[in-house]
């Protein structure tokens, strides 16, 4: 969709110079039937109609070659008619903008000037060299040059509001995506202080009584339900836990490097898992990028540990003046992305499609590359970066 407020304006300027070039040539026309200038004028006529029809949608595209030729045609055929029929002369007020509009560079002023000459020389040979003969010619010229210029200088200025335009969209489009974020942020960090304060709180009560019950009967005929319920109680909490975990992702106040590093180790520590972690202190980058590289490394390792089997896994993260990334790879039992089980939502998938869509909300890009035995790399390159 343009958004540009003057593309009325230029199209009412195009239908009008149509129009004049249209009623101009039908003056001709009427001149010649009315003086009975013969044959050859109405066929000189009708076909530089026919011209400027056949190639008036050439113009709309600007400046190229085929527009070129068409303009030339326009004038070779204008020259012969305004030889035998001097009304013709009119015509070349058209042809000016056209001159402008078509011609590339200084051609354009140039064949203003030269056609300008051709005019005054056809009212010469006409009536003989006249005041009116020379001045309307060159008023005209003058005038269409004038106008000319500041169609050109409306038409790059309209240029330049587009191009602002679209940036000030997909800047509004990228503070919303932030927002967006921010907000889903905040409302998983509250599910996490719901749940942690309320079902993990009551779970560990459960657990603490149960054990307090279990051990006041050891031998009672009711121990091995308890003992039962104490497991799956104990079981509850982990789970919650780790929910929990997941929720509320590590802090960035320290910046991404070290709550990166954070999060591997604490996860290493958790899954028992060997870790890798190489990441640089300070990563110069918007807040929205740093949280998504954070959820994504999050969920990565989520995959690993649910899904992989892995026994080592590596986190790193490089910078450069224009770009960052992020890396995850492990040694578990790997995938093939292209299998229909992935494709229909198995294996990672799901966790894959949340990271894309991270990553395409920050026009970023990722690769995934894995296969049976061979360990799984999910690699995350965002614009921007730089260190401190």
């Amino acid at each position: 969709m343009s958004h540009r407020p003057l593309a009325p304006v230029f199209a009412g300027l195009r239908i009008g110079l149509h129009a004049l070039f249209a009623g101009l040539l039908a003056l001709v026309v009427v001149r010649v039937l009315l003086t009975g200038a013969g044959v050859t004028p109405i066929v000189l006529a009708v076909v530089l109609g026919a011209i400027y029809g056949a190639g008036a949608w050439v113009a709309r595209g600007g400046r190229s070659a085929a527009g070129v030729i068409w303009v030339l045609a326009l004038t070779v055929v204008w020259a012969a008619l305004v030889w035998l029929v001097p009304e013709a002369a009119y015509l070349v007020f058209p042809l000016f903008f056209l001159y402008l509009h078509v011609l590339p560079g200084v051609a354009g002023p140039l064949a203003v000037v030269a056609t300008t000459a051709l005019t005054v020389a056809a009212f010469a040979l006409h009536g003989g060299l006249t005041v009116g003969g020379v001045v309307g010619p060159v008023v005209g010229a003058g005038v269409a040059l004038l106008i000319g210029l500041g169609y050109a200088a409306l038409e790059r200025r309209a240029a330049e509001r587009e191009e602002l335009m679209a940036e000030l969209l997909a800047t509004r489009d990228r503070l919303a995506a932030a927002e967006r974020e921010q907000g889903t942020l905040a409302e998983r960090g509250r599910l996490a202080r719901e749940i942690h304060d309320t079902v993990a709180q009551g779970l560990s009560s459960i657990q603490m009584l149960l054990y307090a019950a279990e051990r006041a009967d050891a031998t009672g005929p009711g121990i091995d339900h308890i003992r039962l319920a104490r497991q799956t109680a104990a079981d509850g909490l982990a789970e919650t836990r780790r929910f929990i975990r997941e929720l509320a992702p590590p802090s960035l106040t320290h910046g991404l490097g070290p709550a990166l590093e954070r999060l591997a180790r604490g996860w290493g520590e958790h899954a028992g898992v060997a870790v890798d972690v190489d990441v640089p202190d300070e990563v110069v980058l918007p807040m929205d990028a740093q949280t998504a590289l954070l959820r994504i490394a999050q969920g990565a390792l989520a995959n690993v540990a649910q899904h992989a089997a892995a026994t080592h896994v590596r986190v790193s993260l490089s910078t450069s003046d224009d770009a960052v990334r992020l890396t995850v790879s492990d040694d578990g039992r790997g995938f093939d992305p292209d299998s229909d089980e992935a494709q229909d939502g198995g294996t990672d998938s799901f966790g894959l499609r949340a990271m894309r869509e991270r990553v395409d909300q920050l026009d970023g890009t990722i690769e995934v590359t894995s296969a049976p035995a061979r360990g799984t790399t999910v690699a995350v390159t965002l614009p921007g970066g730089g260190t401190r």
